[in-house]
């Protein structure tokens, strides 16, 4: 309201200053300045001033200190976000190093395991192989104990045939077969 004041005060002293011609007295030709016309003028640029500052700027202030505002707020999400995201990829390279370190100790849990039953499959192994080689033996002996017996037998029926022939008397095959058999344990008492 000073600014009413003012403008009022303006008015009333370009009022007085001004110059009116007397009656009936021409105006000279060429520029003049009316003092009040420019008081007039100045206070209309004012008051225009004034209301679009009022009805027009004021909005336009709202709108950008909306506009600003907006932005600032758009700011804060996007370092908020920026923050989030950091935070996300540190939790999820967290979360990978600790998926690693659980591989690596399944991994090497698992080799462990593996190398314990592969060393028991091999005991095992092993020992079937040396009880089946136990077994051969067994088996090699007793066919060897049984060839022997079987040549043994046939020798002495061959020894006693050969005899009986060569010393034409024939002798009971029990006699025979002692005799043969008291040949051949000598022989293998002498090492043949």
């Amino acid at each position: 309201m000073q600014i009413d004041a003012l403008i009022h005060g303006v008015v009333a002293a370009a009022s007085h200053l001004v110059d009116v011609p007397a009656p009936g007295v021409t105006p000279e030709a060429g520029i003049s300045f009316n003092l009040f016309w420019i008081i007039v003028s100045a206070t209309n640029f004012g008051f225009f001033i004034l209301v679009l500052r009022s009805v027009a700027l004021g909005p336009i202030t709202k709108m950008l200190d909306e506009r600003r505002t907006r932005i600032e707020q758009g700011l804060r999400d996007a370092a908020a976000a920026a923050q989030a995201k950091n935070l996300a990829v540190a939790a999820s390279d967290e979360a990978v190093a600790e998926a690693r370190r659980e591989a690596n100790a399944l991994r090497a849990a698992a080799e462990k395991a593996a190398a314990q039953i592969r060393d028991t499959q091999a005991a095992a192994l092993k020992a079937e192989l040396e009880q089946m080689r136990v077994s051969a033996m067994n088996e090699i002996e007793a066919a060897r104990v049984s060839a022997l017996a079987a040549i043994r037998s046939e020798v002495a029926d061959l020894a006693i045939s050969a005899a009986s022939k060569v010393v034409g008397t024939s002798m009971d095959g029990a006699q025979q077969r002692k005799l043969v058999g008291e040949f051949l344990d000598e022989q293998s008492r002498k090492g043949n």
